[in-house]
């Protein structure tokens, strides 16, 4: 019987993990080993591992949690939980059965490019989501922004403080008001509403963009709106309530609205998903378990 079962080895599982085992718990951290960030060349923002390759960080990380005998992990996928007397059962899809009196889910998002030819092979390498992670790398270049919605009005305006030599693309859609075009236009950033027939570059690096009306621009790079969806449906098959933004709802300290289950990192839809914010709710929620453990046995 583990106190706590994780499942999902990103930050916020891993570091989620080495809280409880530093407080002697027993911990079973089960990972399936595909992570949303592995077209990830580099991750940036965490100090002291700027710069760092998303494999490295796991394999530093493993490191870590090795030197604590009560913390055993396991890389295999779940294929479902249920709440049993007490606490919970885990079943593996390779038939494994592990129980434990507390979960934290902590299996993250996927992302959801939009639907424009050749968008795959430049995503990670010089389309990102994020301008706090990836902005740097890209400064001062002619950069894109790839947005179907009203996102835009923010993302456009982000990007500008990294590249003045800016293109906004719509990709059809023309939800755009006047006002809102002559802004974009005012601080020299060009619109352009028609359908993207394709992207077009090498070795993954954006080199040209063309239009379904015929139009091309040359672009070195950018940023694409990316829609969000939970990796794993395991909160809604435990009966968790979700948030507005499909995230499921925790309190402060990681407590779903089921008793027993956590949830920590991005699965929680909280805010901007980073590395070092999921590491630091992750260990913010092994603290939460372990103090819940502590008053259910005092």
């Amino acid at each position: 019987m583990f106190d706590c079962i994780i499942i999902g080895g990103g930050p916020a599982g891993l570091n989620a993990a080495l809280v409880l085992g530093r407080a002697k718990r027993k911990v079973l951290l089960l990972d399936e080993n595909k992570p949303r960030n592995a077209v990830t060349h580099a991750s940036h923002g965490f100090l002291t591992r700027d710069g760092i390759k998303p494999s490295a960080f796991k394999e530093a990380a493993y490191a870590d949690l090795r030197k604590y005998p009560n913390i055993e992990w396991a890389q295999v996928r779940v294929g479902a939980m249920t709440k049993e007397q007490g606490g919970f059962s885990v079943q593996t899809e390779t038939k494994e059965t592990y129980h434990a009196w507390k979960i934290l889910l902590a299996t993250g998002l996927k992302d959801q490019l939009p639907d424009i030819a050749g968008i795959e092979s430049f995503y990670g390498s010089s389309l990102f989501p994020c301008p706090f992670c990836d902005g740097w790398e890209l400064r001062d270049r002619p950069l894109v922004v790839i947005c179907e919605d009203e996102r835009v009005l923010h993302l456009g305006k982000l990007i500008w403080n990294w590249s003045k030599d800016l293109v906004i693309c719509t990709n059809g859609q023309r939800f755009l008001t006047d006002e809102q075009k002559t802004a974009f236009l005012a601080n020299g950033i060009k619109v352009i509403e028609e359908e993207i027939a394709a992207l077009e570059g090498e070795d993954g690096q954006l080199q040209n963009i063309r239009f379904a009306d015929g139009q091309e621009i040359n672009r070195e790079g950018g940023f694409v709106a990316v829609d969000l969806q939970q990796a794993e449906a395991f909160g809604k098959a435990l009966g968790c309530t979700y948030n507005e933004q499909g995230g499921i709802k925790t309190d402060p300290f990681g407590r779903t609205s089921v008793a027993g289950v956590y949830a920590s990192g991005d699965t929680t839809f909280n805010g901007p998903q980073q590395l070092i914010l999921a590491a630091a709710e992750g260990s913010k929620v092994g603290a939460g378990i372990v103090i819940d453990l502590v008053d259910e046995e005092f």
